[in-house]
């Protein structure tokens, strides 16, 4: 896996910045939150992974590319 780039983490901190909704679509993890569960984005690292506060209490980090997902507007 390559980690993203400078620019690449800043354009994801832009379209999705610490509050804003998100939805989950998929993830392939036994740990992963339901199918269509809401969670805001609490922040992004250094490695792009979107650090979530799931509705259900789970705090599983997404990670773009991989897992599916989308902002509620």
């Amino acid at each position: 896996m390559q980690l993203p780039n400078k620019n690449e983490i800043k354009n994801l901190k832009n379209y999705y910045p610490v509050g804003c909704k998100i939805v989950l679509d998929y993830m392939d993890d036994q740990q992963a939150p339901p199918t269509g569960t809401i969670g805001e984005v609490t922040c992004i690292d250094d490695a792009g992974t979107i650090h979530v506060r799931w509705e259900n209490g789970s705090g599983l980090g997404l990670i773009p590319g991989t897992d599916q997902f989308h902002k509620i507007q």
